[in-house]
């Protein structure tokens, strides 16, 4: 018997990111990354001396993202989803600027980050696979907006952990990992 399980996106009831308090909605901060991801150009913090840029995940559940790297800096943007991957584009002091997949962002203190990666679902009706292959067994099926932790990820596959549910999805269907990255 086949049983296929549908995981329903948690995004529908949480906000993901909201303005800070007291901004209109439109009030979406600039943020230029110091390198893009688009270009496959990777550059080394100058503090913690890892590549920029580089994905992480929120530790919190809500994380303040400010104008400049310090607590005195305005508050442009609060991010209020926990294990939400972020892309770090630079590095101050223990200040890191991030970005979501949106485009919003600002600094962050790096408490609020982790190095352990995540990954937000970009299709709807996403099918898990019980392995890297488009003929293996439906799983699950993930609605867009889910956050999965991110495993090992080769030829075009990731592998993902979403609640306990365990299997592998196509990387050109998740954000928070690059194209054609190959993680062990």
């Amino acid at each position: 018997m086949r049983f296929t399980m549908t995981l329903a996106a948690l995004a529908a009831c949480f906000t993901m990111s909201a303005p800070a308090p007291g901004q209109a909605q439109t009030a979406t901060p600039a943020v230029t990354p110091v390198a893009s991801i688009d270009t496959g150009e990777t550059l080394n913090g100058s503090v913690t001396g890892l590549p920029l840029p580089r994905f992480v995940s929120m530790k919190a559940a809500e994380g303040f993202a400010r104008r400049g790297p310090s607590s005195t800096h305005r508050i442009d943007w609060v991010f209020k989803r926990r294990h939400m991957p972020l892309v770090v584009t630079d590095e101050y002091g223990h200040w890191r600027r991030v970005q979501d997949r949106d485009g919003a962002g600002g600094w962050m203190h790096y408490s609020l980050l982790s190095g352990n990666r995540t990954v937000i679902v970009e299709q709807d009706d996403l099918h898990l696979r019980r392995s890297a292959s488009a003929d293996a067994r439906v799983i699950a099926r993930l609605q867009a907006g889910v956050v999965a932790w991110l495993g090992e990820c080769h030829d075009g596959w990731c592998a993902l952990d979403v609640r306990g549910t365990e299997g592998w999805a196509p990387i050109s269907a998740l954000w928070g990992v690059e194209p054609d990255e190959a993680r062990d």
